[in-house]
């Protein structure tokens, strides 16, 4: 039996070019870049050096840089998920990321494939950008799955604070402290900016809305209402704290309810594709006999349409609103 290896090597070149765009991230901007470190970003920053304005400015700048380029063609599709994975990487350098990306995975397949120029071509391209856009996509998941976890720890060290007598500018200040990443980088910018003038319910409602997370808007409404109203803001945080976590474990009851279904249509999604990697693998010749037809194309890119259209309606059978 005649085994083709050119099916693993595309997927190796594709885990290659999602390995390379991690090493360069880490090789530029540094390991306190990742969400995994203990001390937050910004603190590392001011540790080296950097004086508070110049990191407030530097952490804004990467906060807002991709929704500002959104008019850049088809950068707009990245722009949202880039902006919730707060890359620092500059639109222009993640694009050139993906012109480097497309021009390695092109060399490798010229390595390591027989296939034809506009066929290297156009894998390249679609491994060079999609690359990049499921990094990018898997770094704002991970990013907006860790603030919703940090964020009743967070605002219950506030509650604490408030209790002992501290302005809710100091509680916000020990949170960006004692938090690591995201959101302690993320409410140190926020205590920075009140100490050079700006309204903490403000900040919030910014960040509220850059993440789009119902969470932190509730805690936006109530510093709002309470700077208004007036109020014990201590009581109001710790029953918003309840409220969050009774939500958080709702949606995790929902995710471990629903764990079956989605990866049963993950399975049904991906086995067609599995079964053609198969007979690639290990009958390279399987199509020899129709792929010359007319038809072959067509109807090859109608089951394609099929298989795509068959994954979006999985994935909004299986996607559960609380």
């Amino acid at each position: 039996m005649e085994l083709s290896a050119e099916p693993i090597i595309y997927l190796l070149i594709f885990l290659g070019v999602l390995a390379l765009v991690e090493g360069l991230y880490l090789t530029v901007f540094g390991k306190s870049i990742s969400l995994n470190s203990r001390v937050n970003r910004r603190l590392d920053m001011l540790e080296k050096g950097a004086a508070r304005e110049e990191v407030l400015e530097q952490l804004r700048k990467e906060m807002s840089q991709h929704m500002n380029a959104k008019g850049i063609p088809l950068y707009s599709l990245l722009a949202d998920k880039a902006q919730k994975a707060n890359i620092a990487f500059s639109p222009k350098q993640l694009i050139m990321v993906m012109i480097l990306l497309t021009a390695i995975a092109f060399m490798g397949m010229t390595v390591g494939t027989q296939a034809s120029a506009p066929v290297r071509t156009l894998v390249a391209v679609a491994m060079g950008v999609g690359g990049v856009f499921f990094w990018v996509s898997n770094k704002a998941r991970k990013r907006l799955a860790l603030i919703e976890e940090q964020l009743p720890e967070a605002i219950e060290l506030m509650v604490r604070s408030l209790r002992v007598g501290h302005p809710f500018s100091s509680a916000v200040a020990i949170v960006a402290k004692e938090v690591a990443d995201p959101l302690g980088s993320e409410f140190g910018m926020i205590s920075d900016e009140a100490a050079y003038g700006r309204d903490i319910s403000d900040s919030l409602k910014d960040l509220a809305e850059r993440m789009d997370m119902q969470d932190l808007r509730f805690l936006a409404v109530a510093v709002t209402i309470q700077q208004q109203s007036g109020g014990n803001l201590a009581e109001i945080l710790e029953g918003l704290a309840r409220v969050i976590r009774a939500r958080f474990k709702l949606f995790r009851r929902v995710k471990a309810i629903t764990a079956e279904s989605k990866w049963s249509g993950n399975f049904l999604s991906a086995f067609p594709v599995i079964v053609v990697i198969g007979l690639s693998i290990l009958k390279p010749d399987y199509y020899d006999e129709v792929k010359e037809t007319s038809l072959f194309i067509p109807l090859a890119l109608a089951v394609g349409v099929c298989l795509a259209i068959n994954f979006i309606f999985m994935k909004i059978m299986v996607n559960i609103k609380v």
